[in-house]
């Protein structure tokens, strides 16, 4: 596969783990001088779209960014992955990016709240899974 396809990939959920990590620890102190710009993000986290089935957001994406990027490392590595890899990767990515654009209408629609760093959460994810389509066209062996 393309270096610069798989470097950008690993950029792109590295930061989204990363704010994923912060979030978690935003969501679980309330330190209201970890938000940055507009203050935003008490809004998001603590409204009643900030946990599914008792998880919080940020945990899901914590999740979702750990599972792309084992997919991402392994397939090389592991004879499943070798082959069923670039799907699999696809798979998870469309369901991050459906969740993504679930979020980005709450926030927009319903909360009108604007988080900054789970907007650039959002924006990774949306890259990855661009990134996974790519790969799913590039990909000859499917």
């Amino acid at each position: 596969m393309d270096k610069w396809l798989n470097r950008v990939l690993y950029l792109a959920l590295i930061v989204g783990l990363g704010v994923g990590i912060y979030m978690s620890i935003f969501k679980a102190t309330g330190n209201e001088a970890m938000c940055l710009g507009n203050g935003d993000c008490a809004i998001v986290t603590e409204s009643r779209f900030s946990k599914i089935n008792g998880i919080a957001v940020p945990h899901i994406g914590l999740i979702g960014n750990i599972a792309l990027l084992a997919v991402l490392f392994f397939e090389s590595k592991n004879s499943f992955l070798r082959k069923n890899g670039t799907l699999l990767f696809f798979a998870l990515a469309l369901g991050g990016f459906l969740f993504t654009l679930w979020l980005i209408y709450l926030e927009i629609f319903i909360l009108q709240a604007f988080c900054p760093f789970c907007i650039t959460a959002q924006t990774c994810m949306v890259i990855v899974f661009a990134l996974a389509v790519t790969r799913l066209i590039k990909n000859p062996n499917l």
